[in-house]
C-alpha cells in the first residue's frame, strides 16, 4: 500500500480512538499551539504527567502498546488524567512536536498516535521534515501553516521549556518519564505497574 494511504489509514483509525471530530484546515499558528494536551477529565481524582520524545523508542512502546488500555481502564473511566509535555531528545523530535501542536486541537492525540506507530518511517527517512509535512496534510495542516509553525520561536520556545521544567521540577533525564503524585517513574510502564501506581491514590469506595 502506497506510504499516502497507509498514513491516512493511520490518522483516520487512530481519530476513532481519540475523537471523532471533523478535520481542520489551519491557516495560521494557532493560539492553542502552546496549551496544554490532555487526555481525560479536569476533575478526574489523579493527574499523570508524561515525559516523551517523539522519536524516542521506548515512549512509541508506551503509546503504541499500552495507552489504549489506560484509557480504556483508568482514563474513559473518570479516575485518571493524562497530561502530555513535550520532551524532545533532539531536532527531529522537535520538529514533530511543532507538528503535533499546530494541528487543531482536536487532532493532537490522534497525530501522536501516528507520529509514535510510524515512528521508524519519518524519523529515519532522508528528509524527516518532508514526511512531517504529509503527515500534517493528512490531519489538516497546510504546509504554509506548518512552515509558519516551523519558524515561529515563541512555540519552539514553549516546547524547550516543557524539556527544562520536566528536568528542573521533576528529575527528569530520560524518556518516557511520568510523573504521579509528585513521584517520578523512568521508562514504559506497563498496565499493570500504572495501575499499581495510580490506584492507591484514588477515592475510597
Amino acid at each position: 500500500m502506497p506510504l499516502n494511504r497507509t498514513l491516512r489509514a493511520a490518522v483516520l483509525a487512530a481519530s476513532c480512538l481519540f475523537s471523532g471530530a471533523a478535520f481542520a484546515q489551519t491557516p495560521t499558528v494557532p493560539q492553542t499551539a502552546t496549551a496544554p494536551r490532555a487526555l481525560g477529565s479536569p476533575d478526574a481524582p489523579v493527574e499523570v504527567i508524561e515525559y516523551a520524545s517523539l522519536t524516542c523508542h521506548h515512549c512509541a512502546t508506551f503509546h503504541n502498546e499500552v495507552l489504549a488500555q489506560v484509557k480504556k481502564e483508568l482514563i474513559d473511566t473518570g479516575k485518571v488524567r493524562l497530561v502530555y509535555r513535550d520532551f524532545p531528545l533532539d531536532r527531529i523530535a522537535l520538529e514533530a512536536a511543532i507538528l503535533a501542536r499546530c494541528v487543531a486541537p482536536e487532532r493532537y492525540f490522534p497525530v501522536l498516535s501516528v507520529l509514535f506507530s510510524k515512528q521508524e518511517d519519518w524519523s529515519h527517512g532522508k528528509d524527516p521534515v518532508e514526511a512531517l509535512a504529509r503527515i500534517g496534510a493528512l490531519a489538516g495542516l497546510s504546509r504554509p501553516a506548518y512552515d509558519a509553525c516551523r519558524a515561529d520561536k515563541a512555540l519552539q520556545d514553549s516546547i524547550v521549556q516543557s524539556r527544562l521544567e520536566g528536568e528542573q521540577k521533576h528529575g527528569v533525564e530520560s524518556t518516557p518519564s511520568f510523573v504521579i503524585d509528585g513521584k517520578t517513574y523512568k521508562g514504559v510502564l506497563p498496565i499493570d505497574e500504572f495501575k499499581k501506581a495510580v490506584e492507591p491514590l484514588l477515592p475510597k469506595p
